[in-house]
């Protein structure tokens, strides 16, 4: 049926642009009075905002700051050292600045003329008191010990400027009360107008939301049913409201032309179920992707910030105690300083390391050569004493040389993050211990250390790029150090085992394949790959 004009005002567009018009209308009724309303508490709250906050805050620290003075004063007047009377001068001259500041901000606020009345006897005979004390601390010597409190010269004029302010914060408390007052009963009375305005409106709106259903909704809603059921391969459906003159009697018209369609699309149902199972497995991964690289920027941005805020501290307190550090304390700060940017710098080395392998190619950043493993263990070794001076690392007894046939970078890498992490997550200590021998056709290279060693939830993972195990908070990591050992190992040929256990400590166990086959002495109880 064709459309004709005479049906726009039956149809939906003009039944919802009138119930939309009603609402808006409604919308605009509810902010104009919540604006009156508000217009009414925030003229009732803005003198305790404006004026009673303030005045309370200047008049609490006058009464703090002057209540102090007498006993600052009293101390001065009983003071014997030099460096004694001077420490209590620097606190006075401290309570001074404090007053004066608190009375800057009490005069900045509008005030009635009992108050200002009442402020400006305060001031005149803080002032008084304050007078005499300079005098008496400019007198000749033995003056300032009979100065105080109990002196009747400055006694009379504190207990007067005390007085004063009292009554003042007294009054001020007082109207600051009746202010609130007034504000909780202006804001009873907006709330009790909001709230009839808002009953109302949900009045309207509940009979203009009873014709939409009845009219729309409701027909929409069955006309749905009738499409889930033709989209489940149910023909026989019966479709209401095609003889309707509106948007709905169209698009029964038009669900009509769906059922009749429905079976050629029931072929082609199960196609589209493949392919979106497809995009969801794609998607999966690319949010896994993006979690991948969202925990690692937090991770980055977070472990780079903890070595920086060391280094600031120690500069900071270079710079505040530089006249009284010994060269001593000078140099062991500088050398906290160091090896914090020494762990930084081994972070970022394992960031671009694992980037260069995985992104750039691992084929094209791979060199073997012979390498004598028994001497890169000591070197690295050696380095990681250079970087923390107080680990305990017992490293492998002098024996004859372990050549296997591999990129002593990247080798140099493994044991440096395997040694590394050892020193890191013992932080009470504790020795560790690393051993090479050979074990028919390959070379196992040991490293144990007695930290916090690794839950059993996180084992599986932790060879995982950018994965922290869930003890590590608060030290310094990447991520990407084991990831970078397992990737090297296996370009190796070889393998790593993990055996730890939490509160314990850990066991990287690595095995490469020797150039010789040569069986030399084993312990007892020699370690063994997977």
């Amino acid at each position: 049926m064709k459309y004709q004009p005479w049906m726009r005002a039956r149809s939906i567009k003009a039944r919802l642009s009138l119930v939309f018009l009603l609402l808006f209308l409604l919308v605009i009724l509810i902010g104009f009075e919540a604006l009156r309303s508000l217009s009414y508490v925030n003229d009732a709250s803005s003198q305790i905002r404006v004026r009673w906050l303030p005045s309370t805050r200047a008049l609490g620290d006058l009464n703090n700051y002057t209540t102090d003075f007498p006993a600052a004063e009293d101390a001065l007047s009983h003071a014997a050292r030099p460096a004694e009377r001077a420490e209590i001068e620097r606190q006075m001259a401290h309570l001074d600045s404090e007053i004066s500041a608190a009375q800057r901000a009490y005069r900045q606020i509008l005030h009635d003329p009992t108050e200002t009345e009442l402020y400006g006897r305060f001031a005149a005979r803080w002032s008084e008191y304050r007078n005499i004390l300079e005098r008496n601390a400019s007198s000749p010597s033995g003056a300032p010990a009979a100065a105080g409190l109990g002196a009747p010269a400055s006694k009379a004029p504190y207990d007067a400027a005390s007085e004063a302010l009292g009554t003042l914060t007294e009054r001020n408390i007082a109207s600051a009360r009746e202010a609130s007052e007034r504000s909780d009963l202006a804001y009873v009375q907006a709330r009790g107008r909001i709230g009839l305005t808002i009953l109302l409106a949900g009045i309207l709106v509940a009979g203009a939301m009873l014709h939409v259903t009845r009219s729309i909704s409701a027909p929409l809603v069955e006309l749905a049913l009738r499409m889930h059921r033709l989209a489940a391969s149910e023909t026989s459906v019966e479709v209401d409201g095609t003889h309707r003159h509106d948007e709905i009697g169209g698009m029964a018209r038009a669900v009509v032309v769906f059922r009749n369609n429905a079976i050629d699309l029931a072929s082609s149902r199960h196609a589209m179920a493949r392919q979106a199972e497809v995009l969801r497995e794609k998607l999966a991964e690319e949010q896994r992707l993006t979690l991948l690289q969202r925990n690692f920027v937090s991770m980055a941005s977070h472990e780079f910030r903890t070595p920086l805020a060391i280094i600031d501290g120690h500069a900071q307190r270079l710079i505040s105690m530089r006249e009284r550090l010994t060269a001593a304390e000078l140099a062991e700060r500088a050398r906290k300083v160091r090896n914090t940017v020494r762990r930084m710098t081994q972070l970022i080395d394992n960031l671009i390391g694992s980037a260069r392998l995985i992104d750039g190619g691992i084929d094209l950043n791979y060199h073997p050569m012979q390498v004598d493993l028994m001497e890169l263990v000591r070197e690295v070794c050696r380095m990681q004493r250079e970087l923390t001076p107080e680990a305990q690392i017992l490293e492998p007894a002098a024996a004859q040389p372990l050549m296997v046939f591999g990129d002593a970078s990247l080798l140099s890498q493994v044991f440096g993050n395997l040694l590394s992490n050892a020193v890191k997550y013992s932080p009470d200590g504790g020795l560790i211990r690393v051993s090479a021998v050979q074990d028919d056709a390959q070379i196992v290279v040991v490293i144990e250390d007695h930290g916090i060693g690794i839950p059993e939830r996180d084992r599986q993972r932790v060879f995982e790029r950018y994965y922290r195990g869930s003890n590590t908070s608060g030290i310094v990591g990447s991520g990407v150090g084991l990831y970078l050992v397992s990737t090297i190992a296996g370009l190796h040929k070889g393998s790593v085992q993990l055996d730890s256990r939490e509160g314990e400590g850990s066991r990287f166990t690595l095995c490469l394949p020797s150039n010789s086959v040569e069986v030399q002495s084993l312990p007892s109880e020699r370690p063994a790959c997977v």
